[in-house]
């Protein structure tokens, strides 16, 4: 049976990109490890980086390869080579440097934040207005776009192999390692984690009107939390449906049993159904996602694309590849800070939800 496996599994770049200099601010695992290799495979001109903790800024620099480590924000704002900025810090201390880089990033075209935007919609929809004023292209790092079993489900649904999607899960069975500054946050599970499904799901199937949720104490997190295993219904307009399962407890792994590690989606339609694998718990070893489908418009079959790329860290060229473009041509990204408000609206109303034991209406958050 022929049908047209090209599918859209990694963004597409152009030559040209390396014009805008990018400045980074922070020096933790998610930056060294992941957004500057994968920049520096796709070509993208990383000028400098900053760190409250500068000797860890000096040995990232070290080991990518980067030219300059400045002293601080300050510094980096202040050399006219840096035209997007790269923010890369725990999600309380990112508001504050992104009202900086508004105030006195005069060669500052973009931003690339890191999601969570802020930890409240109120926030995030104050920096969306801050970024807008000062002529600033916002974007959110809302990566698991761009994992290429995710991004191929989207193709297949633009397509309409799929026909009119009816229910999709998430069912994660992983074990976060929560970072020493998610201690300090009101949420734990909502924001940090299922704040990748949620996104997930509307980039999928749209924006849904209301939500159900419940979330229980994880036993492994030792320090006081209130979101730890997160159970969510989300509701949509057109009557689909999609159910979350963020499980980062998965039984006693790490205290002797055996495991049952991975992340499992599925979307089904009215013309055919997708199914897939996110590779992202096996890092670093570098697993690619994986798809399968079937579709009626194509016979009795699965079809099952393969590629080489990961999640981590081939899909980060694709959130700064996007800026990049909307920067040259004068466009805006599909992971703007105007969109990604309608996540944090999610994330908040999964949480509250979860929180009040009530079904949460979207429109509650959003006003």
């Amino acid at each position: 049976m022929h049908i047209d496996l090209d599918l859209d599994h990694q963004q597409s770049l152009e030559p040209g990109l390396e014009e805008f200099g990018i400045g980074v601010v922070g020096a933790g695992f998610i930056v060294r490890d992941c957004h500057l290799v994968a920049y520096e495979q796709a070509g993208f001109r990383v000028v400098g980086i900053t760190s409250r903790t500068p000797d860890r800024a000096a040995d990232v620099a070290e080991l990518r390869g980067i030219p300059t480590v400045y002293r601080d924000l300050a510094d980096l704002l202040s050399d006219s080579d840096v035209q997007v900025v790269d923010i890369g810090v725990p999600p309380q201390h990112q508001p504050a440097i992104i009202r900086e880089i508004a105030r006195r990033g005069r060669h500052v075209k973009g931003i690339l934040a890191q999601k969570p935007l802020a930890m409240s919609y109120r926030e995030a929809r104050e920096l969306v207005t801050v970024c807008r004023d000062a002529g600033i292209t916002l974007a959110v790092n809302q990566n698991m776009r761009h994992d290429q079993s995710v991004r191929c489900c989207k193709d297949i649904l633009r397509r309409g192999w799929l026909g009119e999607p009816v229910l999709a899960t998430i069912d994660m069975r992983a074990i976060p390692h929560w970072m020493p500054w998610s201690r300090d946050l009101h949420s734990l599970s909502t924001f940090i984690m299922s704040i990748h499904h949620l996104d997930c799901f509307r980039y999928w199937l749209g924006d849904p009107v209301r939500v159900l949720a419940s979330t229980g104490r994880d036993p492994r997190t030792k320090f006081p939390h209130t979101d730890g295993i997160n159970l969510y219904i989300l509701e949509f307009p057109d009557g689909c449906r999609a159910s979350g399962w963020d499980d980062v407890w998965t039984g006693p792994v790490r205290e002797g049993s055996q495991g049952d590690i991975g992340i499992r989606w599925r979307v089904e339609g009215t013309d055919g159904m997708a199914r897939g694998t996110i590779g992202w718990p096996s890092f670093p070893a570098h697993t690619p996602s994986t798809l399968d489908f079937t579709t009626r418009h194509r016979g009795d079959y699965w079809f099952q694309p393969r590629w080489s790329e990961a999640w981590f860290p081939e899909a980060f060229q694709g959130t700064m590849g996007e800026l990049l473009l909307a920067l040259k041509h004068g466009t805006e990204p599909s992971l703007s800070g105007e969109d990604n408000l309608k996540t944090i609206a999610l994330v908040e109303a999964t949480f509250l939800a979860a929180k009040e034991h009530r079904v949460v209406e979207l429109a509650e958050i959003t006003g």
